[in-house]
């Protein structure tokens, strides 16, 4: 793919290479389309996925006849590899490992950065578990009560299509993945989560993405709180901005996205992407120049159409782009009243 050839972009083309996506329909139409799982073929005829797509029923049955089309089933899975610990990505890994069970009598190890783990294993706090944590915190951005209702019930249903795993063993920067025709090193890039990784055959220069870098959406910088619900232990934005900076440094052909197809041009992408945060934040300074708002003041008028259930990840979304700009000097956080409010530096 050097010296002026074409980037492999297709999916025939990557199936030359051992590389299968597998399109698995999920009902998050922010997300940018279906889910995409990766099935690569290892040099002795077993398989890896990475990621597993949904837990629901017919996400399952999308996965199972994306194998079959393939001439593949849950059986020959050796292992899986979780990029990040959203229901999206790791909803079916459960499912893959009882069916393998079923028909070979093992069961393939789930493997992800220890920074996701608690997200995708039994031992992890669930949804209702950390519940009173978030409320409290978005509370304090100034989201009202029927709001925070509405956000409940939202997380509900989403974390109610995945099945979470018995153990994940640790996943992490410089370690490699060999597969029949790729060398894939794993990178950590924080930022949609704090435990994102990211695959790379630098040979080929192909870039397992995931959510961290998608063609057409940008990636959503969730709220992250620690486990007595602190806040700003991790600053989504600023850890994705950095990482995606490292992303753009380095060289790649064609990028194998968590939704949508393979497409080129990183670095023309991610430009856009950081020119959009760019006049996301100046609109955020415009509306601060009226005096200090509460960060869900300020979604609101960032997101007018959003609707109830959408609120965390359009108060994820600001609060994100506020640290940003708390960092550089060009908000000022005021917590009064057991709220927090920003404004213009004095």
């Amino acid at each position: 793919m050097r010296g002026g050839e074409a980037p492999v972009v297709t999916d025939a083309e990557l199936a030359a290479l051992g590389v299968h996506r597998i399109p698995v329909p999920i009902p998050f139409p922010q997300a940018g389309g279906p889910v995409n799982v990766y099935l690569l073929e290892e040099a002795d005829g077993a398989i890896t996925l990475v990621d597993a797509g949904l837990g629901s029923g017919e996400a399952q049955a999308a996965l199972e006849a994306g194998l079959a089309r393939l001439g593949r089933s849950p059986g020959e899975v050796r292992r899986i590899v979780v990029t990040h610990g959203h229901v999206d990505h790791f909803g079916a890994a459960r499912f893959v490992q009882e069916r393998c069970e079923a028909e070979a009598g093992r069961v393939p190890p789930v493997y992800c950065h220890p920074a996701d783990a608690p997200k995708i294993t039994e031992g992890g706090r669930r949804w209702r578990d950390t519940l009173p944590l978030y409320g409290a915190y978005l509370a304090r951005l100034g989201v009202p009560p029927e709001v925070l209702a509405a956000i409940a019930r939202a997380g509900e249903r989403s974390f109610g299509l995945a099945r979470r795993v018995k153990e994940a063993l640790p996943i992490g920067e410089g370690e490699v993945i060999e597969t029949r025709r790729l060398r894939l090193e794993v990178l950590h890039m924080p930022g949609h989560t704090p435990g994102l990784v990211c695959l790379y055959d630098r040979e080929r220069r192909i870039f397992l993405s995931d959510d961290h870098l998608l063609e057409r959406v940008s990636p959503n910088p969730l709220i992250e709180l620690g486990p007595g619900g602190e806040a700003g232990l991790f600053r989504p934005l600023l850890a994705y901005l950095a990482s995606v900076a490292r992303m753009r440094a380095l060289e790649i052909d064609v990028v194998l996205p968590g939704h949508g197809p393979p497409f080129s041009g990183h670095r023309e992408v991610i430009d856009r992407l950081t020119g959009f945060y760019a006049k996301r934040q100046a609109r955020i300074v415009e509306l601060l120049a009226g005096g200090s708002l509460t960060p869900y003041a300020i979604s609101r008028a960032l997101f007018p159409a959003a609707k109830p259930e959408e609120t965390f990840l359009t108060v994820s979304e600001t609060i994100a782009n506020l640290e940003v700009l708390e960092h550089e000097g060009r908000s000022a956080r005021e917590e009064r009243d057991g709220g927090i409010r920003f404004a213009l530096p004095a």
